[in-house]
């Protein structure tokens, strides 16, 4: 504390100390007059004695201050003038770093919400995802008898439970509204480590079919439905006109992505037709491993359970197989390679950024070597001198960090706002993405990095001698060559760079392009779209979903502008799912799954959507339950299954050929995109809706003018019919496609990485025609002895572009082969498009020559201009 206060009272101190060292003066003065000697003399001795004024002075101040940070002071100080005589170069330097920085932290937060940050449960690393698997997905879902079964029989999880999302009409004072729901089996949140803030958790056995139906809301529903009561425990609500008894009230940050936010948690109630059959499969797993149990001994055990209830249930089990993951895996799901990806292209990024502004830094110490010779000649140590370096280091990073962190929170809220709702309402961990402590802690750990290579670069490049050799050099030659050729490396590092981020911009963008013209096998333009939800209690019998369903598909017929309807149990582009076990007639049977996708669709259904009916017919009204069971086949099914005959006629049924499953295929249609843009097209099978209707339900409208328009409209005429009806999902086609995860994931990944890409060829570019034109700078006398020589500008032009093309080559040729390397990482992302894309990859090695020459040119002709006898009188 006095050390510091002594640099606080600076100047009084200095007083004090000039007053106590004149005191001792005085005294040392008189003595010597006393001796008798003269009066200069007398003062000469005292000072001898004392050890000089300024010495002594100095050791005073040492001690009562502190040496390292008034030194540090000092150094800033005059950083800082360094600095503002040469504002270009700061600002320069500091907007590179900070674009760098604020792309690296940006991109990293995401990471860290998504792939760093621990699950908010109870030792989240033991939570594992818990499914079956099949040939045909290999994380398929578990059926509720086998749940039953593996939660009995394994021996490597202290719990195991189970989760399906589903939707509920909750009715209100206003009508029915949908919203989002989970049922999920009673030790759910037990297995997760998470506990209701109000009211309890659910009871053991409370999720059978034989208990009351209770609920758990979450902290957002609590608030916004049920102002936040807490006498809403014990409180019933109707959830698709079933009373729910409500038990208890999750906590503010409870999230569980695979649930997509959902509002309502109910007990799940095994008591529908899927659910007591082993063959149907709706359910996810989560366990809970055992202390020292590893996921590969899970999943080890749980194969093993599989494989012993095929043995048992060789019908319903046959090639059922096991899937244990990471819970987080599971959660994060396809979007780990997409930021993986940026955050590799934000690295690079943030690497040629700090390329380059060592490359300015390189350039001024080049300029500044006979005032650092001349302090070195005055005394000042290397040390000395590498804390000066350091200091400036620091105050450009510094600057550099601030910038780049402000702007980096700017950039995440505009990142976030980038995506679709309906996507980000499944990825909770988004949530109050921001600066937390991780995401400052990397930006400084960066900024630290960036810091320690400026400040060792200028030292690196100036050794002591050389400093002390800048006195007496009179010529800039040899500096000149030595600058020239570390400058040429680091440019070539920054082309190499350039040409990857280059070339993996290119190839996501053919990628995404490939994506979004794939064929669809429909007409996705003016087609409006969305979901029909009624309660099974309203109706019961298929006979009167039936009716509703035509009482709706004729009211929305007769809307202005609408051509035509089709309903669908799923619409198109929601996924490959809902899949269907056939066998058959007349072909020998040895057991296996043929696993099709099955979908109920209404008679207008493939016209609306503008699919081709290849061969046969199509559905009609009177297709109904009343008459013979019929089935229409897509291409897929047809070619994989009757490649050599005729498949009309034919008939299919379940795996034990039960009278009530036989059907007559009756039609074959193109091929329709079922799943996702980048997933393959599946064997599926189409019964008419009417024959085997649901309560949920996906309805598409053909309109003649722009289909937004017909959204409103659509929702109104469902009404009509029943205001206790819920809608759903309103949108037209061409968003749901373009919105889908598939294609926003591939989008913004190229987006991302082509924005980082095109900056880091600016500032490629830009080093390149730095370490060009200060190459022709330090040649101007060569240049001009060769003009007066004789030499013509063409000539003049040819040594400096010959300079220029070959570091564009070698950063060419080395990028290409990194860019090959660097595509095979992110092979996930790429749809349609090899690694070694020869177009792609030549097209942006011309774009990289092209830029890289014209960079070049500008010094090339100012070399041609330069005229011998200003270049010789310069020198």
């Amino acid at each position: 504390m006095s050390r510091l206060a002594g640099m606080i009272f600076k100047e009084k101190r200095e007083q004090e100390l000039t007053d106590e060292i004149e005191s001792h003066l005085e005294l040392h003065i008189a003595d010597n007059l006393r001796s008798g000697m003269s009066p200069q003399e007398a003062r000469r001795q005292a000072i001898l004695k004392l050890g000089g004024v300024e010495s002594t002075k100095q050791a005073y101040r040492e001690r009562g201050t502190l040496p390292f940070l008034e030194t540090f002071l000092q150094d800033l100080s005059f950083a800082i003038r360094q600095l503002r005589k040469n504002l270009a170069f700061a600002f320069t330097s500091i907007l590179i770093l900070a674009l760098g920085i604020c792309a690296s932290v940006s991109i990293f937060a995401f990471v860290d919400a998504a792939l760093l940050k621990p699950l908010p449960y109870k030792n989240p690393n033991r939570l594992v995802n818990v499914t079956e698997s099949i040939a045909l997905f290999p994380r398929a879902n578990l059926s509720y008898p086998d749940y039953l079964d593996w939660k009995k029989q394994n021996s490597v999880f202290s719990s195991m439970d189970v989760w399906d999302t589903t939707g509920y009409l909750l009715s209100t004072s206003e009508g029915a509204q949908p919203v989002r729901g989970a049922r999920v089996s009673d030790g759910f949140f037990r297995t997760l480590g998470v506990a209701p803030i109000l009211g309890r958790d659910f009871y053991a056995g409370e999720d059978l079919p034989s208990a009351p139906h209770t609920v758990m809301l979450s902290y957002a529903t609590w608030q916004n439905r049920f102002s936040g009561r807490p006498d809403v425990i014990g409180q019933s609500v109707a959830l698709s006109g079933v009373p729910h008894t409500i038990v208890g009230v999750l906590a503010r940050d409870f999230q569980f992505a695979p649930a997509a936010r959902a509002e309502f948690w109910t007990t799940l109630h095994a008591a529908d037709s899927c659910d007591v059959r082993r063959s149907c499969h709706s359910l996810d797993g989560v366990g809970r491993l055992k202390d020292g149990v590893s996921v590969q001994t899970a999943l080890a055990d749980t194969t093993s359970i599989a494989a012993q209830l095929e043995k048992q249930y060789p019908d319903s089990n046959r090639g059922q197989g096991a899937f244990v993951a990471p819970l987080s895996e599971t959660i994060v799901g396809d979007i780990r390679p997409v930021l993986l990806v940026l955050l590799a292209g934000a690295g690079l990024l943030l690497l040629i950024a700090c390329i380059n502004v060592s490359s300015l830094l390189l350039a001024r110490s080049d300029s500044r070597r006979r005032e650092i010779a001349v302090r070195s000649a005055l005394g000042a140590s290397r040390q000395r001198l590498v804390r000066q370096f350091a200091t400036e280091g620091l105050v450009l990073v510094g600057s550099g960090c601030v910038l780049g962190i402000v702007s980096a929170e700017w950039v995440m809220r505009a990142l976030i706002r980038l995506i679709p709702a309906g996507m980000l309402s499944g990825m909770p961990f988004l949530q109050g993405i921001g600066l937390n402590f991780r995401v400052v802690a990397f930006a400084l750990f960066i900024s630290a990095g960036a810091a320690v290579l400026f400040a060792v670069t200028p030292i690196l490049r100036v050794s002591l001698a050389d400093l002390r050799d800048g006195l007496a050099e009179g010529t800039r030659g040899s500096a000149g060559a030595t600058w020239r050729r570390f400058g040429s490396h680091l440019v070539v590092a920054e082309l190499i760079i350039a040409m990857v981020m280059l070339a993996s911009a290119g190839l996501l963008a053919k990628s995404l392009n490939r994506l979004l013209h794939v064929e669809l096998g429909f007409h996705p333009d003016h087609l409006a779209t969305l979901n029909v939800a009624a309660s099974d209690v309203s109706y019961p019998k298929q006979e009167q979903v039936a009716a509703l369903a035509r009482k709706i598909v004729s009211n929305v017929s007769n809307l202005p502008g609408v051509e035509s309807v089709g309903l669908s149990s799923q619409l198109v582009m929601n996924g490959n799912g809902n899949t269907d076990w056939i066998r058959f007639v007349g072909r020998p049977y040895n057991g296996e799954h043929n696993e099709v996708n099955e979908r109920e669709v209404s008679s207008g259904y493939f016209a609306t959507l503008g699919a081709s009916l290849l061969r046969g017919r199509s559905f009609t009204d009177a297709d109904d339950s009343s008459k013979p069971l019929v089935v229409i086949i897509n291409r897929a099914f047809a070619r994989l299954y009757f490649a050599d005959e005729d498949p009309i006629g034919k008939r299919i049924g379940d795996t034990t050929l039960t009278p009530a499953s036989i059907k007559q295929i009756v039609g074959v249609v193109d091929d329709i995109r079922e799943g996702s843009l980048d997933s393959k097209i599946l064997p599926a099978v189409y019964y008419p809706f009417y024959q085997s209707p649901d309560t949920d339900f996906g309805l598409v409208a053909r309109t003649t003018s722009a289909p937004q328009s017909a959204l409103p409209m659509l929702s109104g005429a469902i009404h009509q019919v029943d205001s206790g009806l819920g809608t759903v999902g309103e949108s037209t086609m061409d968003d749901a496609i373009a919105n889908s995860q598939t294609a926003y994931l591939h989008r913004s990944s190229a987006w991302l990485v082509a924005g980082f890409a095109c900056m880091a060829l600016l500032l490629g570019v830009v080093g390149l025609y730095g370490v060009i034109a200060y190459s022709v700078s330090q040649r101007t006398r060569e240049i001009g002895v060769r003009m007066a020589l004789g030499a013509q500008p063409g000539s003049v032009y040819q040594l400096i572009l010959n300079e220029a093309a070959r570091l564009t080559a070698i950063g060419i040729v080395v990028g290409l082969a990194c860019s090959v390397a660097a595509a095979s990482l992110m092979s996930k992302l790429l749809f349609g498009t090899q690694a070694w894309d020869i177009p792609t990859l030549a097209g942006v090695a011309a774009l990289l020559a092209i830029a890289s020459l014209l960079a070049s040119y500008i010094p090339a002709r100012r070399a041609a201009l330069v005229s011998p006898v200003e270049a010789l009188r310069a020198e």
